[in-house]
């Protein structure tokens, strides 16, 4: 590992370059997220979900780590992961992320290490100072962020199919014309045959419109002896022709893990709040909503991909995080400290905490526009279950 370093260092150290360091207490390690689109052109609206999904940002728990492609063209179905991963290799899509983390120029080859600094909350001029230096200190960053923050870069593939369901709402409409007639040929009530017509037409509208959402999970392997390969044979300060040529000789060096999968049907969506004269907002609430359950699950069920939230208040104690990051009543969380140890950050816990029912915020996408309740909060509000003296910055996790 220290050869790593070293050689890293050498190469890096003479491009230092200055930049502000931020409030820590709002800024904090995240996880680096890159998300994918599988797009099947045979099907009704795919070049509307396909839209819609350009305009899905990275959910803000992440770091933004998208590549170009955004959307990929599949005409089979998927049934199992060999054709995700197939594009994966022929594309040299985990040497992409990795040439993405170090900026690579692919014209030159020429790399920095700004998005490592940027995302590693490393003061600019102290990380610049010891890596020119080759300190034990600048050593110890490197390897800090070698540990914490490329291994946690994930590749999230979501298969998104529209399921027909236009006969389902004409029969439903057609069952409410049916009654209101009825009811109005029953009562002389002539404006029940109206209400059934109009509710006849509201369910044939609301009930249109339906995704699954398969999402697939993938991380990025980073371990110390591609950490070395790269840093001593693709790495180059300044354009150099030779290392150019042997990164792109040598992409399928690089790859990524399947981690686990999840689907969603989206069932649970309400189409109140939507313009219903515009059918994008109906499919971009169906597909976000589709997507964020199914970060939220693969969260809950692989640790890896488990986020940290910091607390932005402590009284009460408060969280900018909510349903869309699948909180219930029945959520825990642990408490933890960031704390510096041979100038290498470690997360120290001190407590638990779990939220408060009828103070989770509703965070997902328009529900302020449906009215859902606790949409009008900002945070969700915790009650303490362990430990004390926290204070803003702190970081919770969920736990199981």
């Amino acid at each position: 590992m220290k050869q790593i370093l070293i050689a890293l260092a050498i190469v890096i150290a003479p491009l230092a370059k200055a930049v502000a360091q931020q409030d820590s207490a709002m800024n904090y390690r995240r996880s680096s997220l890159y998300s994918l689109l599988v797009k099947h052109n045979d099907q009704k609206f795919a070049q509307e979900i396909s839209n819609v999904f350009l305009s899905i940002p990275i959910p803000d728990k992440y770091n933004n780590h998208d590549l170009s492609v955004k959307v990929v063209n599949m005409s089979e179905k998927l049934k199992d992961t060999d054709l995700i991963e197939d594009f994966i290799e022929t594309n040299g899509i985990a040497s992409r992320m990795v040439a993405r983390w170090f900026n690579r120029d692919p014209f030159t080859g020429e790399c920095n290490v700004d998005t490592v600094r940027a995302r590693g909350l490393y003061d600019a001029s102290e990380f610049d100072k010891e890596l020119a230096a080759r300190s034990q200190r600048g050593m110890a960053m490197l390897e800090d962020a070698g540990e914490d923050l490329i291994p946690n870069t994930f590749l999230i593939v979501n298969d998104i199919r529209y399921v027909d369901r236009e006969k389902t709402g004409r029969a439903i409409g057609a069952a409410f014309r049916i009654i209101g007639a009825v009811a109005g040929a029953a009562t002389g009530i002539s404006n029940l045959g109206d209400l059934g017509d109009s509710m006849g037409s509201m369910m044939e509208t609301l009930k249109g419109f339906k995704v699954n959402v398969n999402t697939y999970l993938y991380q990025l392997d980073w371990d110390e002896e591609t950490a070395m390969t790269f840093y001593r044979e693709y790495y180059a300060s300044k354009p150099d022709p030779a290392k150019k040529k042997a990164f792109e000789d040598n992409r399928d060096k690089f790859h990524l893990t399947y981690i686990g999968s999840q689907k969603s049907s989206g069932k649970d969506v309400s189409f109140i709040g939507v313009n219903l004269d515009d059918p994008t907002q109906m499919i971009r609430k169906a597909c976000q909503r589709a997507i964020d359950e199914n970060i939220a699950s693969l969260q809950k069920n692989f640790d890896v991909f488990k986020v940290k939230t910091p607390l932005i208040n402590t009284e009460p104690i408060c969280a900018q995080i909510g349903m869309k990051e699948g909180i219930t009543k029945d959520s825990r969380f642990e408490v933890l400290e960031m704390v510096m140890e041979d100038d290498k950050i470690e997360y120290k816990k001190v407590g638990e905490v779990k939220p408060i029912e009828g103070m989770i915020w509703d965070n997902r996408y328009m529900a302020k526009e449906e009215g859902a309740p606790g949409s009008e909060l900002k945070y969700t509000t915790f009650k303490r279950i362990s430990g004390r003296d926290f204070y803003p910055g702190m970081l919770i996790r969920e736990i199981k």
